[in-house]
């Protein structure tokens, strides 16, 4: 990947998860541009899928989305946190349940024209029981929904959330090049 280094970076505005600067870069065609840039530490998410073939979505609300959405457990990078520690850690807190078995689904981007977040999705897999820790700021409900609804959901809509929508699929791929649980992939 090419990465511009920018001439110039000036700081608009730092907060508790972001910062935004706008930078002056030259592009590879050459052409020099200010571009406004949202930074932001990353995050992680998981699709955990237990052995009757059905996957934690929860439905949280979303203030800056105007309402309720579904979504993989997921959550912010941390500090000198390993995404894979991250999306354990979510999964915990958000979900009440940990996985024995974890497999990285890779990378995407939420927003690349603006946000340097990068997402890291995993299949998480022999799901147990823990103890959940959510946040006073999240309003979650945690959902076990049949991975083939889910997928379907992906598709047509009911699921708007990039991250959610991406790790269904990507897992729905996975599962059927190694096999997964029965009746999960079809």
């Amino acid at each position: 990947m090419h990465v511009m280094k920018p001439d110039k970076q000036t700081l608009h505005f730092a907060g508790r998860v972001i910062r935004v600067t706008t930078d002056e870069v030259v592009l590879p065609n050459g052409h020099r541009t200010v571009l406004e840039v949202v930074h932001h530490p990353g995050g992680a998410a998981a699709v955990a899928l237990d052995e009757a073939g059905h996957v934690c979505l929860l439905r949280q609300y979303r203030y800056v989305a105007g309402g309720w959405l579904w979504e993989l457990p997921a959550g912010k990078l941390e500090p000198g946190e390993p995404a894979l520690a991250t999306a354990q850690r979510e999964l915990i807190e958000e979900a009440g349940v940990s996985a024995e078995r974890w497999e990285s689904l890779g990378t995407c981007l939420s927003s690349p024209g603006v946000f340097t977040e990068r997402l890291h999705l995993f299949l998480a897999s022999g799901i147990r029981p823990a103890r959940a820790a959510q946040e006073h700021a999240e309003v979650i409900e945690v959902h076990w929904v049949p991975f083939r609804e889910a997928c379907r959901w992906a598709i047509d809509g009911t699921i708007a959330d990039c991250k959610t929508a991406l790790g269904l699929l990507r897992a729905r791929a996975r599962l059927r090049t190694n096999g997964g649980p029965e009746g999960a992939v079809s």
